[in-house]
C-alpha cells in the first residue's frame, strides 16, 4: 500500500534527476522518473502520480507543452505541476503559470524550499498525505492515527478496508475506477483482478453498516465507486 504520495520527476540531466530523487526519497515521497515528455505520458497512462515536477527545457516535446496537454486532460488537469526552469525572464514565468503550471521555480533553486512547495500543493490536492484530519457528513478519518469515526462511534477497520476509505474521502463524488483503487491501493506490482477491489469494498461496506452508513459508498455501474 501506498503511504505518500507520489511524485514523477521529468527532468533530462541525469545529475538532477538522482539528486531529486535522493531528496523526495528521503523526505517519504515515492518517485517515479522520466527523461523526457514522451516518457512522461506514458507513465502518466500507467498511474496518475499526485504531482509532477517538470522540467521546460526537454528533448523532444518541451515541459511547457507537456503541462498543455495534461491541463486540458479531465483525467489529469487536477494533477499539481511545478514547472522546473533555468529561465528567468519575469515573461517565461508568466507564460509557464498562464499555460497551466500551479508553481514555477527558477534553477538553481533550495531543495528545502522544494520541499516546502511540494507540500503546499499536495496539502491542497492530497490532504491525507499532510496528516490532515478528513471528514465527510458524519465520517470521520485522522490520517496520522489511522483511526475512523461514523457519528462519533469509533470503526475499527483492516489495512485494505481503511486505504480504499482514504482514497474516496479525499475526493468526495469522484468516481474511482476499480483499476485506480487497484494501483493506489495494492500498488502497480499487484497482479491480481480488479474483483479484489470489490471484495474489500464490500467488506468496507458491511462494517460501515453496522454504524448506520448503509448507503456511504455507492456503485457507479460501468465505471467503479465513489463515496456520496
Amino acid at each position: 500500500m501506498r503511504i505518500n504520495a507520489q511524485i514523477l520527476i521529468v527532468e533530462d540531466e541525469a545529475a538532477q534527476q538522482a539528486v531529486l530523487a535522493y531528496n523526495l526519497t528521503s523526505a517519504g515521497y515515492e518517485t517515479v522518473q522520466a527523461v523526457d515528455g514522451d516518457k512522461a505520458l506514458q507513465l502518466i497512462e500507467e498511474q496518475l502520480p499526485d504531482l509532477i515536477l517538470l522540467d521546460w527545457m526537454l528533448p523532444g516535446t518541451s515541459g511547457i507543452e507537456i503541462c498543455r496537454q495534461l491541463k486540458v486532460r479531465k483525467d489529469t488537469q487536477a494533477i499539481p505541476i511545478i514547472m522546473l526552469s533555468a529561465r528567468s525572464e519575469e515573461l517565461d514565468k508568466v507564460r509557464g503559470l498562464e499555460t497551466g503550471a500551479d508553481d514555477y521555480l527558477q534553477k538553481p533553486y533550495g531543495i528545502q524550499e522544494l520541499l516546502a512547495r511540494i507540500k503546499l500543493q499536495l496539502k491542497r490536492t492530497r490532504p491525507a498525505t499532510m496528516g490532515a484530519e478528513l471528514q465527510h457528513d458524519d465520517l470521520r478519518m485522522d490520517t496520522e492515527t489511522q483511526r475512523v469515526w461514523y457519528a462519533d462511534r469509533e470503526i475499527t477497520l483492516g489495512r485494505r478496508e481503511y486505504a480504499l476509505l482514504l482514497a474516496l474521502i479525499e475526493q468526495p463524488g469522484k468516481v474511482f475506477k476499480r483499476v485506480t483503487l487497484l494501483d493506489q491501493v495494492w500498488g502497480r506490482e499487484f497482479d491480481g483482478e480488479t474483483r479484489t477491489v470489490d471484495v474489500h469494498i464490500g467488506r468496507l461496506r458491511k462494517v460501515l453498516s453496522q454504524f448506520g452508513a448503509e448507503d456511504v459508498i455507492r456503485t457507479v455501474r460501468g465505471s467503479g465507486y465513489a463515496l456520496y
